[in-house]
Parts: structure tokens; sequence; C-alpha cells
């Protein structure tokens, strides 16, 4: 088992890892971020962008393939599926520590499905100073709790096949690949579904 200290959330933690079928999980000495902590709040648009092209900023100085800035705008996001009240931030002790479009039908990858079958996720995004504080889970945990309010039994998410760390995230979070849609180009994507 691994050790270690970091802040997370202005809380400085003593995180143990345990390695179990291939998923980091970690269990904190002292104080970690609970899955009913974090507070998603819809219609948060403006927010919701500044946030994903701050994380995409980061990503690509970071090395990592993720979306062009030009396609994180107002004009570029805005659909007839993603309108700007499922523009969803998360709260944390009053702050934002993500963001994300909730949406309630997918045409592109799910188009036989009606709409309500299921929450679909994009652009997830978790600040960097929260990264790596198993905000993903809680985020997931914030979604699965309105989709049974709103009596929504799925929630699903895409991502490039070729996304490795990505793809672990989310299996660890719980989602599990149900397709995968492979293109001329040579490229995949990968389609993740979970039961509310």
């Amino acid at each position: 088992m691994e050790v270690d200290g970091r802040i997370c959330a202005g809380v400085i933690l003593a995180i143990r890892y345990r390695k179990t079928g291939g998923c980091m999980e970690t269990y904190s000495v002292n104080t970690e971020i609970s899955a009913d902590s974090i507070e998603i709040v819809p219609d948060k648009m403006e927010d919701a962008i500044r946030v994903m092209q701050e994380v995409a900023k980061w990503a690509r100085g970071a090395g990592f393939r993720v979306w062009p800035q030009e396609w994180l705008t107002r004009d570029e996001l805005v659909s007839d599926e993603a309108k700007p009240e499922n523009f969803f931030i998360g709260m944390l002790r009053e702050r934002i520590v993500c963001a994300f479009i909730l949406q309630w039908s997918d045409s592109e990858y799910w188009p036989d499905e009606p709409e309500y079958a299921a929450a679909y996720i994009h652009k997830l995004c978790v600040r960097r100073e929260f990264a790596h504080c198993g905000m993903t889970k809680s985020i997931v945990a914030a979604v699965r709790r309105l989709c049974m309010e709103k009596g929504i039994h799925y929630i699903r998410l895409d991502t490039g096949l070729d996304e490795k760390k990505v793809r672990k995230i989310y299996l660890c979070a719980g989602f599990k690949i149900v397709d995968i849609i492979d293109y001329e180009n040579g490229n995949s994507m990968a389609l993740y579904e979970m039961e509310v």
C-alpha cells in the first residue's frame, strides 16, 4: 500500500492507495471528499465553459489529446440537446470543482434511445487542484441522485477508445463499455453505461 499526503480541496489528506482489479481505490486517513459533498448546479453555461477551457488548456500543455479551444465556445457547444440549462458545475465548499454537460438525449451516439431513457455526460472536466481526489466518482454519485429523482435508469458517456487514462477513470467509477464505434479513419469511440 502506498501512502502520500496532498492538499485536495483545501484539506490536507493522507491517502492510502490499494490496487484492486486494476483500479486504485483511495482511503483517506484524515478527510476524503464524500460522494454527497458535491452539489451539481444546472444552467451555469458561462462558468462551465470557463472550466472546460481551463482544463483543456492544461491538458494540451501536458501533452494530452483533448478538445481544441475553438470547440469550447457557446456557439460550438449549445445545441438542441445541449441547451444552456444542461451546462452543470460541481460545487464543493463554495468552490467550482468541475463542469460538464448533462443531456437527456444523445442522437449522435444513441440515436435509437428516446429522450429521458438515460442521462448523457459530455465534456466532463475536473479542475487540476481537485484531480486525483476521487472527484469523478463523486460527480457520478451526484448525477445518479438526480437520475433517481427523475426516474432515469442509466448514465451514459463516450470517449475515444484510445484514451487509456480516461477509460480507466470511467471503468473505476463503475461504468462499463457497452459498444465500440469504429470509424473509417481508424479512430474508435467507446460508449459507456452505468445502471442507476
